[in-house]
């Protein structure tokens, strides 16, 4: 069987599926399933061409791997076969333990577990079915691996996987201020003592890439309206678990219903592998098809909540660098319990706050490095003549508010 196949991405083209491991990886049900999982939750809401998915996200990621170490090369630096396939192997199975929708629904379904850490059990289970072919990919994620340049290339702040989803982002969601030279950035790309730098002349195209991010955060990621229907599908899940565990019927997916009756936590997953089993059954389509039937549940707050989610009437949200005013707040709920009848056990359903923050860049710690024209290393924070990085460095906090703008009046 012919394995070298080619995918058409629609952001660079033709992409080259170069070894027999990555394609057998590829073909895996588990990575099959990134395909039905949205790479942007519900930003479609209000970016309606924001419909691609994992499956893209890691096929780019791992384009962009390959044309990385390929320049890597180019400078003289050894890099072996087996280390050039488990780098693309690493970046290519990093997502692969998202749930349904992605980062939305992350801490709702379970308890406490990273998709970072499910990539890895699945890892481990796709090594064990492939004779042992992930093991180098295992320790480069992990970051054990002793040439950590790899493992900067996989996880830092200056990582394929955000060259990819920057320019992934802005390409289906028409941001244009997202785009960034992905290929210019990783031609500056060089190793000093063993950890990835930046050459000196691409100061200026990663200020771009991290003032992209940083308009990517607020602009799409963190949009209000964004917000609002997350924490709306957040809030019926949470309802779901609520009646189910209390012991009322819900209907559910088998594998959604064994995350939505249990509070299922790391430990589970370790010790009964059925729990993986069930999670990596899971996709956007479980939990779209239990919304729909669950319009029709007697639970007021379920059905209402379900309904209004479907038919994208959205709760009004204020995102705000103040905390929400006290009088503002005893207004709206004496509004949603007087004229709409809500129960005090059901407010929190129907308004809802939180905070949610962002920094583009975090200077200090996992840093990214330049390589000075007299061979210093500084980090870019220090090394730019330009004061936004240090501004970038500041950490954003947003107060957010959301309620609905109306709902059934309960006769």
């Amino acid at each position: 069987m012919n394995k070298r196949k080619l995918i058409n991405d629609p952001v660079y083209g033709f992409v080259n599926i170069p070894t027999d491991l990555i394609f057998d990886i590829i073909e895996q049900p588990l990575f099959q399933r990134l395909r039905r999982i949205k790479q942007m939750g519900l930003a479609d809401y209000v970016y309606p061409g924001a419909l691609h998915t994992r499956f893209h996200h890691a096929i780019g990621a791992m384009h962009l791997m390959s044309i990385t170490l390929d320049s890597l090369c180019a400078k003289g630096h050894d890099i072996t076969d087996k280390e050039y396939e488990s780098a693309m192997v690493a970046i290519l199975m990093h997502d692969a333990g998202h749930g349904p929708f992605s980062h939305a629904l992350e801490n709702s379904i379970l308890t406490g577990v990273k998709h970072e850490t499910l990539s890895c059990l699945l890892m481990q289970r796709l090594n064990s079915q492939l004779g042992g072919g992930l093991e180098m990919a295992l320790q480069m994620f992990n970051g054990t691996y002793p040439r950590k340049f790899f493992c900067q290339l996989i996880a830092s702040q200056l990582d394929i996987d955000r060259l990819d989803y920057l320019n992934r982002d802005s390409f289906f969601t028409g941001v244009s201020e997202g785009t960034i030279g992905a290929h210019r950035i990783i031609k500056m790309l060089d190793i000093v003592d063993d950890r990835l730098v930046v050459e000196e002349k691409g100061i200026y195209s990663i200020e771009n890439f991290l003032n992209a991010r940083r308009l990517m955060y607020w602009q799409v990621y963190l949009h209000k309206t964004t917000i609002s229907a997350e924490m709306m599908l957040v809030a019926v899940i949470r309802r779901a678990k609520e009646l189910l565990q209390g012991g009322q019927e819900v209907y559910a997916s088998p594998d959604l219903h064994l995350f939505i009756r249990n509070d299922v936590r790391i430990e589970e997953f370790e010790s009964k592998p059925g729990y993986l089993d069930a999670f990596i059954q899971l996709d956007d389509s479980d939990i779209w098809s239990a919304v729909k039937m669950w319009t029709r549940h007697p639970d007021r707050v379920l059905s209402e909540i379900s309904r209004m989610l479907l038919e994208r009437r959205l709760y009004k949200i204020i995102l705000s660098s103040e905390k929400p005013d006290k009088a503002q707040l005893r207004e709206i709920e004496t509004q949603l319990l007087t004229r709409y009848g809500i129960t005090r056990e059901e407010l929190p359903y129907f308004l809802i706050s939180g905070t949610t923050s962002n920094a583009a860049y975090t200077a200090g710690g996992d840093k990214i490095d330049v390589l000075t024209k007299k061979g210093k290393i500084m980090d870019i924070a220090e090394a730019s003549d330009l004061p936004n990085i240090k501004a970038m460095s500041k950490i954003v906090k947003k107060y957010y508010l959301c309620w609905p703008r109306q709902l059934m009046r309960k006769d």
